[in-house]
């Protein structure tokens, strides 16, 4: 897929992109010390300053010439294994907007339990049941905690 070096290189240049936002964000918000002491900026700015030299430092040591080739950072394996997470992970992130958290989550365990467990249907549809009922007792019965709710909650009056 891509080299460990390709991977150094890109997250190095996107931590120097957000040292900068910070530091710049940081600077205007005021970084010296008055008569109260050190301005709001002032601790965050120098930490940018610090993410900002440990950044350049990667990229110094990645871009200098090395003879030896670079590992794989992924391999299609791998990769595929991620996104088997990633997008359903996604996707509750998404569905709890609409559906509300425990129906999402619901889905979520079944269908992890489902498509990447391997486990039974009937096993994985009542672990996410029972999942999703022990949340909404824990939430809104037990800690009275309001939590997203979609139409099935207002089905039953939640």
């Amino acid at each position: 897929m891509t080299s460990n070096r390709a991977v150094d290189i890109v997250v190095s240049l996107a931590l120097l992109a957000l040292a900068a936002l910070l530091g710049f964000d940081n600077w205007r918000t005021g970084i010296s010390w008055d008569a109260t002491g050190p301005q709001p900026g002032y601790f965050p700015f120098y930490l940018a300053l610090i993410l900002a030299g440990a950044c350049l430092y990667g990229l110094v040591k990645e871009t200098s010439a090395r003879k030896e080739p670079s590992e794989t950072f992924v391999t299609r394996e791998q990769f595929t294994r991620v996104l088997q997470v990633f997008v359903p992970t996604l996707a509750f992130c998404l569905l709890t907007q609409w559906l509300g958290l425990y129906v999402a989550s619901f889905l979520l365990i079944a269908g992890f339990m489902a498509w990447v467990g391997r486990i039974a249907w009937w096993k994985s549809l009542v672990t996410g049941l029972v999942f999703a009922i022990l949340m909404f007792v824990t939430f809104e019965i037990a800690f009275d905690v309001i939590m997203p709710k979609g139409p099935v909650e207002a089905l039953f009056g939640h």
